[in-house]
């Protein structure tokens, strides 16, 4: 019997089934409510930017603002918006997430519809100012509770809806707030934001857990760091917005809030480097892949923000498309992605992250050099293809991406990583704005001057053409035959500028077209993230 023991022993551990590998853990309903409602509101935050944008002329109409004032209905929304974002990792441990995140849900819708009624233009900027801090906070922390709510396999989706809000929301911005403005009213650009609000904030109060405020943090608070970055940001914010109204180093408004932004974020990076518990962990920047991320993600918001300024700006001033015709043709900058984004998750499951960012890259690239040959009749119908390859493109880029730079942060960095990535998203869409507005300034400059060679009274065709509007003006009642080609002239000279114009704004596709060049190299330097468990994600 003792001989037949040991081999009965190994049948039966034979017998017994090897340990399963470590299961993903559920994600309960719950989270996923609390991770849609914060991206829901993430999506209102950043929508709300470009529906203004799209209807700022009619806002600035309706309250009495002139034209280079009103643009302070943008700029202090997106002042107090830059701001708070870096902010809000720290402030949601000093009041709790659910604290934090619901006050501030609550205070944008309610300040969303003040806004609706604002009498004059003061009142229009500090309500705005209001918003945007609010606003401003739903961006970061959706992120945040995405990398520390979801387990790494779960992640990708939680990032694919965040990139509803980051790209999605932008390309349908003024689609939505053309439609409302023609139809409805400019109010009811304020108004749209209720109904989801409150949608929002029923899930977050539903979802979120409670946890006791930890007031003694703001004792030990960065303040250092937090005064010198609120100067800093808000005096470059200003800078980039106003710059080039004001022929930017040669207002010396200009030059003086420069010289702030400089020594203010200079001593910043000083104070974050050195104290022992900064507000932002800015070590994270030299880990490779947070690092060429947060690059790639700088000249994303560039190429994000700037297409979908210079669009609008371009139909407008040479179509002569009003806000609703305007959202119609950049409706297809947004519906595909709407399509799209959902799948991306399960690509990321079938192939390597880095490949999807690269040809997403290639292919929003490819989406400007295709508008760099513009021509006078070059609207709608042209539009249509570099739109849909440019929603294709941003739909496979920024989840992955998003995925890719962030694999790997603790818990307790999570904070600090959220703040930067989204900060420097908006901080290149600001920087982006401000080299479009100039390049377009230069180049048509640039453009005019050398046609205005060719068109010389010297040339028999520039003779001809003169002698032929002359007397155009002179049959429509035009009796002054000196008055007749003066306008003649006028008209020469509008003809030229409105084509140095078409060839600036080919070069300012040229340039974003560039700059996602240098993004598409620089996440080729990322590396495939390492496999994480789903325990260690937590």
């Amino acid at each position: 019997m003792s001989t037949l023991q040991p081999t009965a022993d190994a049948a039966s551990a034979a017998s017994i089934p090897a340990p399963a590998a470590p299961a993903t853990p559920a994600v309960s309903a719950k989270t996923w409510i609390a991770v849609i409602g914060a991206t829901l509101g993430a999506f209102m935050a950043v929508l709300n930017i470009q529906i203004v944008n799209a209807s700022l002329a009619d806002i600035q109409g309706a309250i009495g603002a002139g034209i280079d004032d009103g643009g302070w209905i943008s700029t202090s929304y997106l002042i107090a918006e830059i701001v708070v974002i870096p902010l809000s990792g720290w402030l949601a441990q000093v009041f709790s997430i659910r604290i934090y995140l619901l006050t501030n849900a609550t205070l944008f819708l309610v300040f969303s519809a003040a806004c609706a009624l604002a009498q004059d233009l003061p009142q229009m900027i500090m309500l705005r100012a209001v918003q945007g801090f609010s606003g401003g906070v739903l961006i970061p922390m959706a992120f945040t509770l995405i990398i520390t709510l979801l387990p790494k396999t779960k992640q990708p989706i939680g990032l694919a809806l965040f990139a509803i809000s980051a790209t999605f929301a932008p390309a349908i911005g003024p689609t939505i707030g053309g439609y409302l403005t023609e139809n409805w009213g400019w109010q009811y650009i304020f108004y749209v934001n209720l109904v989801p609000g409150t949608l929002m904030i029923a899930m977050l109060w539903l979802s979120l857990e409670a946890k006791p405020m930890q007031l003694s943090l703001l004792r030990e608070g960065d303040w250092p760091g937090i005064i010198t970055m609120a100067i800093g940001l808000s005096a470059l914010q200003t800078v980039l917005e106003e710059g080039n109204k004001d022929d930017w180093f040669g207002s010396p408004f200009i030059v003086k809030l420069s010289i702030v932004a400089a020594i203010a974020l200079t001593a910043f990076l000083v104070i974050e480097l050195t104290a022992k518990k900064p507000l932002l962990n800015l070590r994270l920047l030299v880990r490779r892949n947070f690092g060429f991320g947060i690059l790639a993600n700088f000249l994303l918001g560039i190429a994000l923000y700037g297409s979908a300024f210079i669009l609008p700006v371009y139909l407008s001033r040479i179509q002569g498309y009003n806000a609703e015709q305007i959202g119609m043709v950049l409706a297809w900058t947004g519906l595909p992605q709407l399509l799209l984004i959902p799948l991306v998750p399960r690509l990321m499951q079938r192939f390597d992250a880095r490949i999807i960012i690269g040809i997403g890259f290639a292919l929003f690239a490819a989406s400007n050099f295709m508008n760099i040959y513009m021509t006078n009749d070059y609207a709608t119908d042209q539009l249509f293809w570099p739109n849909v390859v440019r929603a294709v493109g941003q739909a496979f880029v920024f989840a992955p991406l998003s995925a890719v730079a962030t694999a790997g942060i603790e818990p307790e960095n999570a904070g600090s990583a959220s703040g930067l990535f989204n900060m420097m998203r908006n901080l290149g869409g600001a920087i982006g704005i401000a080299l479009l507005q100039t390049l377009l300034t230069k180049r048509e400059q640039y453009h005019s001057n050398v046609l205005m060679q060719s068109v010389s009274v010297f040339e028999q065709a520039t003779r001809t053409r003169l002698e032929q509007l002359t007397q155009y003006f002179i049959n429509h009642g035009v009796l002054d035959r000196a008055d007749a080609a003066h306008r003649a002239y006028v008209a020469i000279g509008h003809v030229v500028q409105k084509q140095a114009y078409i060839l600036a704004f080919s070069d300012t596709f040229y340039l974003l077209g560039v700059a996602l060049i240098v993004a598409l190299i620089a996440s080729l330097f990322l590396k495939k993230p390492g496999h994480v468990s789903a325990g260690g994600a937590h």
